[in-house]
């Protein structure tokens, strides 16, 4: 066969090659979006779906208590009467503590690694504060009422009520076994994740900005302070608001250190109750009405969840349009 022929008949076969491969192509491209779009929908499918069922089954304790069900501190199954303020007061003011404490402490650890640890250092210590998430939150309570209770928990409340007992924030008696127990438990559960998040933020903020600060004679923390902070800021408002979510809907580890008691009470050394602690407590034992209020609980629960993550998202979108 001639040499022309046989080019053209190469030049025909890849060409009719290129061809289908370009409809396989398309097809594929199809079939992945609608792949991605099904994902997608059955997310909000199944998110919808919870929301309905929940409510539906809650919806007979809303219209009997009213209002009253989130604006009143009355929990009385045996009477029929639900009011969940206390839990809801407990599941903010143990949120708060823990963001009081590992905002900072995880702030300091991203920094840390990001900026001032040696090489060798850095991947073993960002190892070990990770594999913290990894932890079991059953194992932060039992370590919470075994360990960290006597040692730290009983003696840091009896010294708060004792320095500072003249304000209503920490008047006694004092009891390890309250708000400020699971919120310093909450805080060591909820590290790893903001310290996670904000380094790898850090870590993205580029290193022109870091050698322009140092060329113009600024310390370390100068530059921290100049060119990484600013830059960071809505990533680490969105790494907050992640460990916030955790803090919220954390079960286990606050049921065995929040002290389980209904009271809505200033200081932060005596027990209390939280949302997520009250329906893991009780909802083995609960019939009827208990059973649909424990449910409002959750539903509650996940409304006041939406309404931060929305706030969140929100704030993030204006320090990014800024």
């Amino acid at each position: 066969m001639p040499v022309g022929s046989l080019q053209t008949a190469s030049t025909a076969r890849a060409a009719h090659f290129r061809r289908d491969r370009t409809r396989l192509g398309r097809r594929a491209d199809a079939l992945f979006a609608g792949a991605t779009a099904l994902a997608g929908l059955l997310v909000l499918l199944t998110l919808g779906y919870m929301v309905l069922a929940t409510t539906t089954t809650a919806l007979p304790v809303f219209r009997a208590q009213g209002l009253a069900f989130v604006t009143s501190s009355t929990w009385q199954p045996d009477r029929g009467v639900f009011g969940i303020l206390a839990f809801i007061y407990g599941t903010l003011v143990t949120s708060v503590i823990a963001l009081v404490i590992a905002v900072p402490l995880s702030l300091g650890v991203s920094l840390y690694l990001t900026e001032a640890a040696p090489r060798w250092l850095r991947g073993p210590l960002a190892y070990a504060v990770d594999l913290l998430a990894a932890v079991p939150s059953v194992i932060y309570g039992l370590w919470g009422v075994f360990v960290l209770l006597p040692l730290f928990l009983q003696p840091a409340a009896d010294l708060l009520s004792r320095v500072f007992g003249f304000l209503p924030l920490f008047a006694g008696p004092a009891s390890g076994i309250s708000y400020f127990g699971a919120g310093v438990v909450l805080a060591i559960m909820i590290v790893p994740i903001i310290s996670s998040l904000c380094r790898e933020v850090f870590r993205a903020v580029p290193m022109d900005d870091r050698h322009a600060a140092y060329a113009l004679g600024a310390t370390r923390w100068e530059m921290i302070r100049g060119a990484v902070l600013p830059r960071s800021r809505a990533g680490i408002v969105g790494a907050v608001m992640l460990g916030l979510g955790r803090a919220l809907g954390e079960t286990i580890a606050v049921a065995l250190l929040i002290g389980s008691k209904v009271d809505v009470s200033a200081s932060v050394v005596r027990p209390g109750y939280s949302m997520a602690a009250v329906i893991a407590n009780q909802f083995q034992e609960a019939t009827g009405d208990h059973i649909r209020a424990l449910v409002g609980v959750g539903v509650v629960l996940f409304a006041i969840t939406i309404v931060i993550n929305a706030a969140a998202r929100l704030l993030v979108w204006r320090m990014v349009e800024r």
